[in-house]
């Protein structure tokens, strides 16, 4: 399986560290839902970006991840006048909580991570 993403050297620690909090600080959004789980990897997107190549792609990453997260959560939310929107975001939270554990963990290790079922809606 090939990967979009252009290849990047091996990234520094402080790269590394900086794509890992990219992906971590998402769980914000466990107590504050929708701006908690988008705004930090954002912010560090847009302040690290131009000169760290590893970080510009971990942080794209897991903002359209988290962006993804809240379209899904939205269309749960929906879904609860049906009735099964309940047990989807229980689902959604369990499956988020764990896939960003993973991509902290991948990150660390100075690996790049692609989520699952991620929109690519920030190139």
């Amino acid at each position: 399986m090939e990967s979009s993403e252009p290849a990047v050297a091996q990234p520094s620690k402080e790269e590394v560290n900086w794509a890992a909090l990219a992906h971590v600080l998402a769980l914000i959004g466990a107590v504050l839902p929708v701006i908690g789980n988008i705004l930090p990897p954002l912010i560090i997107w847009l302040t690290k970006r131009d000169g760290m190549p590893f970080v510009e792609v971990e942080a794209r990453e897991s903002l359209n991840f988290q962006i993804s997260v809240s379209i899904y959560a939205l269309a749960c939310t929906l879904l609860m006048f049906i009735g099964i929107g309940f047990v989807l975001v229980y689902i959604l939270g369990v499956v988020w909580f764990i896939l960003v554990i993973v991509a902290a963990l991948k990150v660390n290790k100075g690996e790049s991570y692609r989520y699952p079922l991620s929109l690519r809606l920030i190139k």
